[in-house]
């Protein structure tokens, strides 16, 4: 594989960061809801958001690759916009397997930057369970922690019928959906969605019996492009502050001890980088990657816990003041890293043995 960025890699992530930079550069302080409605908009409006996606579906032609391209800079300026869930996750899945109805009806609207659909797949276990009716189905179930879920204007949700799984699309203002904001390690974007009984249209469901999970794959690989950008510009202000601060009258950076944990956090975020495009290479080329995702999940997670603390150390009590930048990439860091799962979950999935040190 070439881990060289293709010319639309470079092409987007260079206008991405031109854009996230001018709105990081405004806004000093952003809120912690993890959305801003004229950020998303200016997004839409400059191409970023349908410019990874197929063709057929209305978008650019573009695909996973350019998609991690661009939430490597949202991850940069840790910037409250959604792509991870609404375009790397939900879009793509339409654009993948939805119908001509679909595409129009759900998929456009977030193209355009007027809606939001956030996701909501199984983890160890179905949260939602869906039954086949004449009308279409009906789905029971509740599901905590869904990422940029308290804005969302709906939820492509993954339910178990029988020993099969399914995707649905469903409204948000639908009876029966109970939406609560809950606020996670970085912020109140997340909610525990409820559906008590909920009849979604047969015209709502995804069909396509490897959707949900190449939906889960999307997710996972999201994450891991997301948490580069975190502990790639975590570790340039780091080392920034390093060179600058003194003690003793000497750079802190000339000191063994901070220069070993530097040196350290380098190489956390060189893995990061290899593992994430060595598994998003194989499954933009269609090739098994599961192995290569838990991989890039686990370097995602171990590498994010011990960069963003490292951060932290550095900076000493300047790293958690909430005036601070620093404050924001440790806390994003870090649940990243519980999204990520932990490292004994990893090993089994690759099968090693589970006392192998981490």
């Amino acid at each position: 594989m070439d881990f060289e960025y293709t010319e639309a890699q470079r092409d987007l992530s260079g206008l991405a960061r031109e854009l996230l930079t001018d709105w990081a550069g405004r806004h000093l302080r952003p809120d912690d809801t993890g959305f801003d409605a004229e950020l998303w908009g200016a997004m839409a409006g400059a191409g970023l958001l349908d410019a990874a996606l197929p063709e057929k579906a209305g978008g650019g032609g573009y695909g996973l690759l350019e998609q991690c391209s661009v939430l490597i800079e949202i991850g940069r300026t840790v910037a409250p916009a959604p792509y991870a869930t609404s375009i790397a996750v939900v879009a793509a899945a339409l654009a993948e397997f939805g119908d001509h109805s679909q595409v129009r009806r759900r998929l456009r609207p977030i193209l355009r930057g007027e809606s939001t659909l956030a996701p909501a797949l199984a983890r160890d276990f179905a949260s939602f369970e869906a039954e086949r009716g004449e009308k279409g189905w009906r789905v029971r179930g509740s599901h905590s922690v869904v990422a940029a879920g308290a804005f969302a204007d709906g939820y492509l949700i993954e339910a178990r019928s029988g020993a099969d799984s399914v995707l649905l699309l469903v409204d948000r203002e639908a009876e029966g959906v109970t939406v609560t904001r809950q606020h996670a390690v970085n912020g109140t974007d997340a909610a525990l969605l409820e559906l008590d009984a909920v009849l979604i249209p047969r015209a709502d469901a995804i069909s396509a019996p490897e959707a949900p999970a190449w939906a889960r794959r999307r997710a996972a690989l999201a994450v891991c492009a997301h948490q580069l950008g975190v502990l790639e510009r975590a570790l340039e202000i780091t080392a920034e502050y390093a060179r600058t601060r003194q003690q003793f009258d000497k750079p802190i950076g000339a000191f063994q001890a901070v220069r070993q944990r530097l040196a350290d956090a380098y190489i956390d975020v060189e893995a990061v980088r290899l593992t994430l495009w060595q598994a998003a290479w194989r499954e933009s080329h269609g090739l098994a990657a599961e192995s290569e995702i838990d991989v890039a999940k686990f370097w995602a997670s171990e590498a994010g816990h011990r960069v963003a603390h490292t951060a932290v150390h550095v900076h000493a009590s300047t790293g958690i003041y909430l005036d601070y930048p620093m404050q924001r990439y440790f806390t994003a860091a870090k649940r990243a890293e519980f999204e990520s799962g932990t490292a004994t979950a990893h090993l089994r999935g690759l099968g090693l043995a589970l006392d192998v040190p981490v």
